[in-house]
């Protein structure tokens, strides 16, 4: 992954761990569990990036953060910075941002949907290296049998999300126009 120099991050305690959200000049450039898996390593030692909770895009991903994590929003409205990303990447991460509130698609129906049908495997190692979690809805890929299968922020959370998720109840229209034929 690659990140914008001015990079700017802070942490937010949250019911499921602590989180470090990263904002680049073009927007939200990463949201992490503390201890996830591929974590960059300027969120600390010597070449961290700046703390700024105060930056209008750190503030704002951490109130709707918040809410959304209360089930009181369903989706985010924040400038994204995929730019970290391969094209590829990019293209995959793209599609996760389709995957409405409490639904689940199969990585090979992700896989379509960013125009690489043939290429599972290489869609689930772009889905692990989400670096927006939450904002952009890894959790929401399931393996092709329905079962919880990689999540970067561990499967206990997968699990607790898509839970929460499920219970919370949606406005009319708010899920995606079908599951996509399988």
């Amino acid at each position: 992954m690659h990140f914008h120099p001015d990079t700017v991050q802070s942490r937010v305690d949250t019911p499921l761990g602590p989180v470090r959200l990263a904002a680049s000049p073009a927007g939200l450039c990463g949201l992490w569990f503390e201890g996830q898996k591929h974590l960059p390593a300027q969120l600390g030692g010597a070449g961290a990036w700046p703390m700024a909770p105060a930056h209008p895009v750190l503030a704002a991903a951490s109130a709707q953060l918040g809410d959304w994590l209360r089930g009181e929003r369903h989706g985010f409205d924040l400038p994204l910075d995929l730019s970290g990303g391969t094209p590829f990447q990019q293209a995959v991460w793209r599609a996760l941002l389709d995957i409405a509130w409490g639904q689940t698609l199969s990585y090979g129906q992700v896989a379509r949907i960013a125009g690489a049908a043939a290429a599972v495997r290489a869609v689930g190692a772009a889905v692990g290296r989400n670096p927006i979690s939450l904002v952009v809805p890894c959790h929401r890929v399931l393996g092709a049998n329905g079962a919880l299968t990689g999540y970067a922020g561990g499967l206990e959370r997968k699990h607790a999300l898509l839970a929460m998720e499920a219970a919370a109840p949606l406005a009319p229209g708010a899920r995606t126009a079908a599951r996509l034929a399988a």
